[in-house]
């Protein structure tokens, strides 16, 4: 039974006067955020309102690099190489930290973006690449990949990792999660229930299989219509379980890495 996790959301993921999700209210609930780089959302009045909010709100400040795909969200396959991906990475990120030095804030972790998210997934040349761009720039900064061989792959290696795991989204039966192109709203109890699993080391796949993941942060999405709700259920079912909901720093700290 995990007693300490983090719960991080995506957010920044407006543009321009295309409004997206309720960041104000979400970040508050939250120990860390992922905001948008501006390549699949966000753009830099957002991204400098986002680094406020996180700013204000006391919650750990993330990068969301995604794919180069406005129109698709990001959530659309596309074939980048290792270094291609390392590079979209580093470039996303060193944007976001722009606006972040000027603010006085730190950029604690990266966390891919959709199917930038899914490329770590099935390519582990393409996570190790990224891992790598990251700690070039940081060697403290945290990468996010998804709990199970794709983190512990990289955490192997000596590199600063988040195991993942979601709390809104469906797992297949490999064990990767399902990414929905347009997130509909999801029942809220239903994702704490979820997250009283991964608490407990285990999610359950569509197909009924029982899947061990040993996660250090779990995620709610900031799109999905009722975020909010969400978000604020799987808080509270943290809470029930008896778990400390801390920055996921402050929780690989106390797992030691």
């Amino acid at each position: 039974m995990k007693t300490r996790i983090d719960l991080n959301a995506d957010a920044g993921e407006s543009f321009g006067r295309w409004r997206l999700g309720h960041d104000e209210a979400l970040l508050p609930l939250v120990s860390s955020v992922n905001v948008a780089c501006g390549w699949h959302a966000g753009d830099p009045a957002i991204m400098r309102h986002s680094v406020g909010l996180a700013r204000s709100a006391g919650t750990a400040l993330g990068a969301h690099p995604g794919l180069p795909d406005l129109a698709g969200f990001g959530r659309r396959a596309l074939a980048l190489s290792p270094r291609e991906a390392a590079d979209a990475c580093l470039y996303q990120y060193g944007a976001l930290r722009g606006f972040a030095d000027a603010a006085g804030v730190r950029v604690t972790h990266v966390k891919p973006h959709g199917a930038f998210y899914g490329l770590t997934m099935r390519n582990p040349d393409v996570a190790d690449a990224v891992a790598d761009a990251v700690a070039a720039v940081d060697p403290e900064a945290i990468v996010v990949l998804l709990a199970g061989p794709t983190a512990e792959r990289v955490a192997a290696r000596g590199l600063r990792v988040a195991r993942e795991a979601f709390a809104d989204l469906e797992y297949d039966d490999e064990g990767h999660i399902v990414i929905e192109p347009d997130p509909p709203a999801k029942d809220p109890q239903a994702c704490a229930e979820k997250a009283a699993g991964i608490l407990r080391g285990h999610v359950t796949t569509r197909g009924g299989r029982r899947i061990e993941v040993d996660a250090d942060t779990v995620c709610v999405h900031g799109d999905r219509p009722n975020a909010v709700e969400v978000a604020t259920a799987v808080r509270d079912r943290i809470a029930a379980e008896g778990a400390a909901l801390l920055p996921m720093g402050e929780v690989l700290a106390r797992r030691g890495a």
